[in-house]
This record gives C-alpha cells, sequence and structure tokens, in this order.
C-alpha cells in the first residue's frame, strides 16, 4: 500500500570500486525487502533509478566518492531510506543474504 509519505536522504558512496557488482546485488536484495518504491541517484535532481533492479542500479556506473541520493515512497519509506543510506555508510557489510 502505497501512503504517498516520501522520504529523501543522501550518503557518500566510499565503496573503493564504487557501486560495482557485487554492492549493487547487495544493494538491490535490500531494496527488495521492502514494499516502498526505492530509488537511487547519483544528483539530487537524478535521473533516479529503481533500486530493485540491479540492471539499472550497476547501469548508473556510480564511482567511488560519489554521494549517493536515495528516496522511497511508501508505508515503510522511513526505514527503507534509512537501511540504504546505512548499508552504504557500512561498505555494503551486513546487507540481506
Amino acid at each position: 500500500m502505497n501512503n504517498g509519505t516520501m522520504v529523501e536522504d543522501s550518503v557518500l558512496l566510499l565503496h573503493a570500486a564504487g557501486l560495482h557488482a557485487r554492492p549493487a546485488v547487495t544493494l538491490t536484495k535490500l531494496a527488495k525487502t521492502f514494499s516502498a518504491r526505492v530509488q537511487i541517484a547519483a544528483a539530487a535532481t537524478g535521473p533516479w533509478v529503481d533500486a530493485k533492479s540491479v540492471v539499472k542500479v550497476m547501469g548508473m556506473k556510480t564511482p567511488a566518492r560519489t554521494q549517493l541520493y536515495v528516496r522511497a515512497e511508501g508505508d515503510d519509506a522511513a526505514a527503507a531510506v534509512a537501511a540504504v543510506v546505512k548499508l552504504v555508510n557500512d561498505d555494503f557489510i551486513g546487507g540481506p543474504e
């Protein structure tokens, strides 16, 4: 159910190789655990991509030291954004199995 709640935050991507295959898969798996629509972007103005699509996340080719913008809309939007920000801050360690 979508209650229209939009939550946004940003986090600095410090992973040495950027958002390549392993971090992209980890981020996508995490995003899929939420019912909210979760999107990420490498700029505050977008383009925004579906964080639940590994192809789209990898297609961003986001290098290290990029500010990653996260937004989500739906019932668990705040939890989704907080979890993605935490995952990036934790260097993609401790994501969903």
